[in-house]
């Protein structure tokens, strides 16, 4: 029998088996993973059978452990580096909010990598700007498939961006209405498209939350400067 590719349907599998107490569900994913090695049937005193993960296939979780673990500290250092690239600009920037928006004839819940507004004290000016970064091709594609989620971060924001690893997309993939800015290998970040700019003030519900929130340390109290790609409107 040829190598059984692992795919994410399999893995996730595992992992389930890998925490429970091993009961089959009797569906071909097992059935796949039992000829390729991967989990091995326990049959007990009693006559029941289970299912146990063998050491191919918590080798195989390891693997997949160490390979999730890199992207999520890669995920983590870009949006580290986006963050302090807008407080150098001047602007407020907070990670890991979650914020509602209005979508449609519902709310839908937006959680940015990077939101930012710009330190004023002119409404007008807040300038409210999302960043979401993406490192791996396959996540980003995931993304770009759920159009409630952009919807609802330009319920929030002026402009929307996506900050994309460099090799992992081209700027044509991405939506119109978002802009975008690639992270160079090198270490810069180089705007491959700017965001669509529009003009809006943030809803009351979204000044509760940062009320709430703890911005990025470090931002900058001189106001005159600007980020990469936007003008100021003073």
């Amino acid at each position: 029998m040829p190598a059984l590719a692992l795919t994410v349907v399999h893995r996730r599998r595992l992992r389930e088996l890998w925490r429970s107490a091993g009961w089959p569900c009797h569906d071909m994913v097992e059935v796949e993973l039992l000829a390729a090695g991967w989990l091995e049937r326990v049959r007990h005193d009693t006559g029941h059978e289970t299912l146990r993960v063998t050491d191919v296939g918590i080798a195989a979780l390891a693997e997949t452990l160490q390979r999730n673990r890199a992207a999520r500290d890669a995920h983590e250092a870009l949006v580290e580096r986006v963050a302090r690239e807008m407080t150098r600009a001047g602007r407020i920037a907070w990670r890991g909010l979650s914020l509602r928006a209005k979508v449609g004839e519902g709310w839908a819940m937006a959680m940015p990598d990077v939101f930012s507004i710009r330190h004023t004290s002119v409404e007008d000016y807040l300038e409210p700007v999302v960043h979401e970064v993406k490192v791996r091709r396959a996540d980003l594609l995931a993304d770009l498939k759920r159009e409630a989620k952009r919807a609802a971060y330009l319920q929030l924001a002026g402009e929307c961006w996506y900050v994309i690893r460099e090799g992992i997309a081209e700027a044509d993939e991405i939506p119109r209405e978002c802009g975008v800015l690639v992270a160079a290998e090198a270490g810069g970040l180089e705007v491959a498209r700017p965001a669509l700019r529009r003009a809006m003030r943030l809803p009351f519900h979204a000044w509760m939350v940062l009320a709430r929130a703890t911005p990025m340390e470090g931002w900058a109290q001189d106001d005159s400067q600007t980020w990469l790609g936007a003008p100021s409107p003073e």
